[in-house]
């Protein structure tokens, strides 16, 4: 038997020890686990692809050209609130493309380092998609501005006197970012863009059929009225149809009910106490410290986060463009105010200019 010298155990020791790599390249992790769609759930072409017609419609002229030039498609810039298919759209591009897809988040990019190593992995025509692309920093951006004009990028090598700049050459590349802040991208970055589309939510008739199309992909049946019943309560939003779907299937089997029926539907959704509107408990907590501490608004964002106990970016991204989209909310120059169809859905009477909001529910 081969015996091992104390050094060489040792070594070996600290190697096991050695943390794991962690670079832009890595898998993002994400704290919503509904990020991530099984690859079954996604589509892969532009005719799988439900919604946004006249995004997609746009998008194969731009591809169709680009592939007769043998160019990469130009730069693109994907907007719109949370779970509306940004990462999936871009999968699709990359597809119809036929070149690879590497996927980062802009928090992620921390330095000109992270950007080198992401650019100088690129072939000829591949697509560098960047998620929350307005959390880009300002050096980081500074880098990326010859990349996507020139495709060249300049690195500092050495510190003091003796610092020097590089010149690096890339390959021709397409960047797509997304983001569902539009306001917070800096004017120079987003002048680079040379395609831009806004994603719009989703019609209750286009999440219907989405949740059609999951169901056959899942292989577990849903009725008729129920999958346009689950896409009413969906907010518009494939992510959110594609979670409530998989939570109806879960009633079904334990009800060992061979589809989802519309009667397992309204049982799983108010186990869940999401409403006929999609509303679920923040965004009711929302409208209700509104309404009955502050008799409506206006409330700043920060005030409004602390009393429901959320994060201003969640309710700001997730909760807030939803009830501001239904009509129940709005945005002033002084903060938050219901609007009345909010007070009507409450059953509240809105306030007067000498008193207090009137309601016949509990205070919170």
């Amino acid at each position: 038997m081969k015996k091992v010298s104390p050094a060489a155990a040792s070594k070996s020791k600290k190697i096991d020890l050695l943390p794991p790599i962690i670079s832009p390249l890595s898998p993002k992790r994400l704290d919503n686990e509904e990020e991530i769609l099984p690859a079954n759930l996604r589509p892969k072409k532009f005719n799988e692809f439900i919604g946004q017609k006249s995004i997609v419609e746009k998008l194969q002229i731009f591809i169709r050209a680009a592939r007769e030039r043998h160019e990469p498609i130009d730069h693109s810039l994907l907007l719109g609130p949370p779970g509306l298919g940004k990462t999936t759209l871009a999968n699709v591009i990359a597809a119809e493309m036929g070149v690879q897809i590497k996927i980062t988040s802009g928090p992620v990019i921390t330095r000109a380092g992270d950007v080198a190593a992401l650019l100088t992995g690129l072939k000829f025509g591949d697509i560098l998609f960047i998620d929350e692309i307005h959390r880009l920093s300002k050096a980081v951006e500074e880098v990326l501005y010859p990349a996507m004009e020139d495709y060249h990028f300049d690195v500092l090598v050495g510190k003091g006197p003796t610092a020097r700049s590089i010149r690096l050459k890339v390959q021709p590349f397409t960047l797509i970012g997304a983001t569902t802040r539009e306001g917070d991208i800096s004017a120079p970055l987003r002048g680079r863009f040379g395609v831009i589309s806004r994603i719009d939510y989703y019609s209750v008739d286009e999440l219907g059929e989405l949740i059609k199309s999951v169901s056959t992909r899942l292989d577990f049946p849903v009725n008729e009225d129920a999958a346009i019943e689950i896409a009413k309560r969906a907010r518009g939003t494939p992510r959110v149809a594609i979670r409530l779907f998989k939570r109806m299937r879960d009633v079904a089997q334990v009800e060992k009910s061979p589809a989802i029926s519309l009667e397992v539907v309204q049982k799983g959704m108010d186990m869940l106490k999401i409403d006929r509107l999609g509303l679920d408990y923040i965004d009711r907590k929302i409208l209700e410290i509104l309404i009955h501490r502050f008799d409506g608004g206006p409330v700043s964002l920060d005030t409004l986060a602390v009393s429901v106990g959320e994060e201003a970016d969640t309710i700001y991204d997730v909760y807030e463009a939803f009830l501001i989209q239904i009509g129940f909310l709005a945005r002033t120059n002084r903060g938050r105010i219901a609007t009345k169809y909010a007070f009507d859905f409450l059953g509240v009477k809105p306030p007067s200019k000498n008193g207090p909001v009137q309601s016949s529910l509990m205070e919170i």
